[in-house]
């Protein structure tokens, strides 16, 4: 499929798929005509740098994510090489993504810094330094480096994007980035505040450059509308109910609403009590019909590339029904 569309749409390789099984899946989705097909780098599943080389060298032209590297499990100089070396052997077609890491995850590896912030921003300006064939000398709180400098430096230096959730994380985006990863059950509200929080951001830099916002939502196509919000509806109760999406659930006005209702019925409650309203807006299922809609909300509040996501027990063959959506939508 031609894309004619004003944002780029791509598919994510779920991490729960085994890494034997992402070649297929990788010329699968550019034969489909995903522009974009994104790999993660979960702790303890697969390599997010080793997945992203696979999948670049099975394919011809897809462009190919890593969504994200944990920024303090790696020197950043490394982490420069590696996106360098993708770079200069697959030009143009790769895009990384550092974030945090998930805080559990990180301690449990003996990898928690002090502080996230600092240990991100610091990892943000070398790598970016790095890229822009600079040399970088920095006595920080966790990046020391005398004089590094790449040796072979990408050609042209991709927009590094961050993944991150809170205003001063995403304002550290705005600020050292060239680009925002958000994740899963972010609403076109949320897209809107966070978008504000990166040109804060950039405002404080001084920045004027382009910003890439990519949007990670998890997405489920059935004939439907109300077959597709039955299965999701478990995953975004558990979301809610958990806590840890509440930044998503403020700018959309239900935060005390979706805390009154954990109370009363926890996640069961929640599934039970939640308006279709909610799974519309934080999750893309439906008809294509449905699908179109919502991607076209989420464009108009300011991302450039959907990146649909499999629900974490989807088969990979998954991969098909979303393509047909997506096809029926280009008409």
């Amino acid at each position: 499929m031609a894309n004619q569309r004003p944002y780029r749409l791509g598919i994510m390789f779920r991490r729960e798929y085994g890494p034997e099984t992402l070649p297929a899946f990788a010329r699968k989705a550019e034969a489909a005509g995903f522009d974009e097909l994104w790999v993660v780098e979960d702790c303890f599943y697969t390599s997010g740098i080793a997945a992203a080389a696979t999948a670049l060298a099975v394919t011809e032209s897809i462009t190919i994510g890593l969504g994200i590297m944990p920024a303090v499990v790696r020197n950043p100089v490394f982490t420069a090489m590696e996106i360098a070396t993708l770079c200069r052997l697959f030009p143009g077609r790769f895009l990384p993504g550092i974030g945090h890491g998930v805080a559990e995850w990180m301690r449990q590896i003996g990898a928690m810094p002090k502080s996230q912030l600092t240990a991100l921003e610091e990892v943000t300006f070398t790598v970016g330094e790095l890229l822009a064939e600079k040399e970088v000398s920095l006595d920080g709180q966790y990046v020391h480096l005398e004089g590094a400098k790449l040796v072979h430096p990408p050609a042209a230096a991709p927009p590094v994007s961050l993944g991150v959730i809170g205003p001063k994380s995403l304002q550290l985006a705005g600020r050292a980035a060239g680009g925002t990863i958000l994740s899963e059950f972010s609403s076109p509200a949320y897209v809107a505040w966070a978008k504000e929080q990166i040109e804060q951001g950039q405002a404080e830099a001084g920045r004027t450059d382009p910003h890439r916002l990519t949007l990670f939502t998890f997405a489920a196509a059935a004939p439907t509308t109300d077959a597709a919000r039955a299965r999701v509806r478990p995953l975004v109760a558990e979301a809610i109910a958990s806590g840890d999406i509440d930044p998503k659930l403020a700018p959309l006005g239900i935060l005390e609403e979706a805390r009154r209702m954990t109370k009363r019925g926890g996640r069961a409650g929640v599934e039970a009590e939640m308006p279709d309203e909610w799974i519309d807006r934080m999750t893309i299922a439906g008809t294509p019909r449905d699908w179109q809609a919502a991607m076209e909300r989420l464009v108009a509040g300011g991302v450039h590339s959907v990146i649909l996501t499999p629900l974490p027990d989807a088969p990979l063959d998954e991969i098909d029904a979303f393509a047909a959506h997506v096809r029926e939508i280009a008409g």
